[in-house]
């Protein structure tokens, strides 16, 4: 049977002190974007499965960081110069399963896995999270300007297509409803992600035309404990591959009652995905397809490698995933592996979710593969593991935090500061450390960095002409629209032609407009049409 080389990076401490047991704070982590704490029963859970599985999340005491002065970052720059990698980029998009590049980790690859981090990190810092507001659930900028809007146009991508999900089954708060329901924008679907391609300048650094897919997950974690689903569903032509139960759910779903949603995730993707690869094969490119995601975006990552690999065989396919959970069983992992999928997952120690579903009934349960066979229904993860640890960094808080363990900012800092398994934080690290408080409450107060500070103005209020606080209305160009974007030119022409039908219709009464089924429109005259 087939096996993938799993890398497993831990922080070696000379302390020879045993770290007690966890102390979880009185005040539990707020989720601000639901407004509302974590249930107490769910927090409970959580701290006795973090003290089972050993994650040494409160050690001695935290040193005080001294005199350093913090304002002399604020005069550098927050990443190093771009380098070229267009001979280098087979290795760092893990045709060899990244061996060697990660312990110590190459400042190549490092670069890269936070480009990808900040892709996921779109997805939420771009999210209508607002439950009083009829767009709740979808993406606040339109894919035009939403690199520009979010400071990532630095980047050299240009999203092409949004990606809406919904779901047949009960998930645990994975997909936000408005609580507006008879002027929601959408009663079923979510914004789950995008899909964006390297333009040419980026494409010439990297050496091939990347197409990235960004998967939308969930920023609080504590659902996952009490609602995760434990069914495993099969997949795949052979029926052995099996992945749970919900992630499959929002994957394939649709319905013909939907207006966003009438086609599934996989499907919209796949349908983009592919008219991107053959639009660049036939200019002669080379084309990688890299797709990246949080949380329960890391799971959908993974089925949507899945498939992309099965259709388009022979493009190289890498995921990148941060604090992802397990998504299926081990012929799940050995047909991702026969198909020449690399995936590399970033975990940080502390955080819970990516030892979920299947805490106890695991991959470590191979051991007894003599005794018990091989097991369809236990859960497996997937590919290379890079693995960082919130005590290394001096920045982070290390008492027990659920929500900050599973920020994607506080794994692009732990990235960011990590050098290998034997060092200490990385000194030069240029990512802005503000960035970890944007939802969370993980910097040390020493840094004077308020915590969960990323909200719009006012909280998306504005005062209009009279001097009253109301929500202001969406640009029209930010609405979103069921339609496909690939539609729009054609929707401008129609209005333009049909204005130009009334116009004519004032001054020759006898002729007529013919729409035919593939959307052409002529004038001809007279009224048999």
């Amino acid at each position: 049977m087939a096996t993938m080389h799993t890398i497993h990076l831990h922080h070696n401490h000379h302390n020879t002190n045993r770290y007690p047991v966890i102390r979880a704070f009185q005040e539990i982590a707020i989720d601000t974007h639901r407004n509302q704490k974590t249930s107490s029963k769910s927090t409970r859970l959580a701290e006795s499965l973090s003290n089972l599985l050993h994650l040494h999340i409160q050690g001695p005491a935290q040193k005080s960081l001294g005199n350093v002065c913090f304002e002399e970052k604020h005069d550098t720059a927050i990443a190093s110069p771009k380098e070229d990698v267009s001979d280098k980029w087979r290795d760092i998009h893990g045709s060899g399963d990244w061996n060697g590049l990660l312990d110590p980790l190459h400042p190549l690859l490092r670069r890269e896995i936070i480009k990808y981090g900040e892709f996921s990190q779109a997805t939420y810092d771009a999210f209508d999270f607002d439950s009083l507001s009829e767009y709740c659930g979808s993406c606040r900028y339109n894919r035009h300007n939403l690199f520009e809007k979010l400071g990532l146009n630095n980047h050299g991508y240009n999203v092409s297509k949004y990606i809406y999900a919904m779901s047949h089954v009960e998930v645990p708060r994975w997909l936000e409803k408005s609580h507006l329901l008879e002027t929601a924008w959408s009663k079923d679907s979510n914004w789950m992600g995008y899909v964006a391609v390297s333009d040419n300048e980026e494409s010439k650094r990297i050496g091939r035309r990347d197409i990235v897919v960004a998967w939308r997950g969930t920023v609080a974690p504590s659902e996952w404990y009490e609602d995760l689903q434990r069914k495993l569903d099969p997949i795949g032509p052979h029926g052995e591959a099996k992945v749970e139960h919900g992630f499959l759910s929002i994957y394939t779903a649709k319905s013909d009652t939907t207006r966003y949603n009438k086609s599934s995730a996989s499907e919209q993707v796949m349908e983009e995905v592919k008219r991107l690869v053959q639009f660049y094969k036939e200019k002669g490119e080379e084309v990688s397809l890299t797709i990246t995601g949080h949380s329960l975006g890391g799971a959908l990552a993974l089925l949507n490698a899945y498939e992309a690999a099965s259709a388009l065989p022979g493009v190289p396919t890498s995921v990148i995933s941060f604090g992802a959970p397990r998504v299926g069983n081990i012929a799940f992992r050995d047909e991702l592996h026969q198909k020449g999928v690399k995936t590399l997952r970033v975990v940080v120690k502390q955080d819970l979710v990516p030892r979920m579903p299947g805490i106890v009934l695991n991959e470590g349960l191979q051991r007894f593969d003599d005794i018990t066979g091989s097991l369809e229904w236990v859960y497996h993860h997937v590919g290379a593991e890079l693995k960082v640890d919130v005590r290394s960094s001096p920045y982070l808080k290390h008492g027990f935090n659920l929500l900050g363990f599973h920020s994607v900012e506080t794994y692009l800092h732990l990235v960011d500061g990590f050098h290998s398994s034997g060092s200490t934080f990385r000194s030069e690290a240029r990512r802005d450390l503000a960035l970890v408080n944007k939802a969370c409450d993980m910097l040390v107060d020493e840094l004077k960095i308020p915590h969960f500070w990323y909200q719009p103005a006012n909280k998306g209020l504005e005062r209009n002409a009279h001097g009253r606080w109301v929500k202001p209305k969406r640009d029209p160009e930010d609405i979103p629209s069921p339609i496909g974007e690939g539609d729009m030119p054609i929707l401008v022409a129609i209005c333009f032609t049909f204005q130009k039908c009334l116009w004519n219709l004032v001054k020759h009464p006898t002729w007529c407009v013919e729409v035919d089924k593939v959307m052409h429109i002529e004038l001809i005259s007279g009224w048999e049409a």
